[in-house]
């Protein structure tokens, strides 16, 4: 089995073809029969996991399992605690409430220059935020940042449960570790239903 960390650079589509002619992983990743687990849209960057490994794919996707993914996120605007706490205790995206995440102010944070730097305006600040979710909606962290009046500018994620974008740098791709697999493995692992225990008198 093969299991693969890629570092998805901005503007390439999550998939190995393309009949536009729009990058994908192909450009980066030379392994034949790999997959991604989920997605990361084409304006995003950040950690994409590979593998051939169907069942382990199959479970780190469904959301029942409650992986956790980590964004950091370029936000326009300062957050107020209120849009946080709103954040973290779910917001309403067509009519359907996301479960609750965590959120919380970055500072000091240095990525690598985008393809295309984002809009920037004079007047307007920028703020960083880490957002973790354990759901899959279609963009669900530009959704909920702009349901609270703060509109993302730049999403990049840096970590997928345990695993962590580390020193790759965009485009670049590497092989899990064992233990690395483990952890993934134990993470995807169905949960035992609880029994309760009664004791015989």
């Amino acid at each position: 089995m093969q299991y693969l960390l890629l570092n998805k650079p901005y503007e390439v589509l999550t998939q190995f073809t393309d009949e536009n002619g729009r990058r994908t992983l192909k450009d980066f990743v030379p392994v034949p029969n790999v997959y991604p687990v989920g997605r990361l849209d084409y304006d995003s960057e950040g950690l994409v996991l590979l593998t051939n490994d169907k069942q382990l794919q199959h479970r780190l996707s469904d959301p029942k399992f409650k992986v956790e993914k980590t964004y950091w996120v370029q936000v326009e605007g300062i957050p107020t605690p209120e849009a946080l706490d709103q954040l973290e205790s779910g917001v309403l995206i067509q009519g359907k409430k996301t479960t609750p995440a965590k959120a919380k102010l970055l500072e000091g944070v240095m990525f690598w220059e985008r393809s295309k730097p984002i809009r920037f305006r004079a007047n307007i600040p920028t703020t960083w935020l880490e957002i973790k979710i354990s759901q899959g909606m279609n963009r669900q962290v530009r959704k909920m940042t702009a349901a609270v009046g703060y509109p993302t500018l730049r999403l990049v994620r840096v970590a997928i449960g345990p695993l962590t974008l580390g020193e790759l740098q965009p485009g670049e791709y590497r092989d899990l570790s064992m233990e690395e697999v483990k952890q993934l493995k134990d993470l995807a692992r169905p949960k035992a239903p609880y029994q309760p225990h009664f004791r015989r008198r």
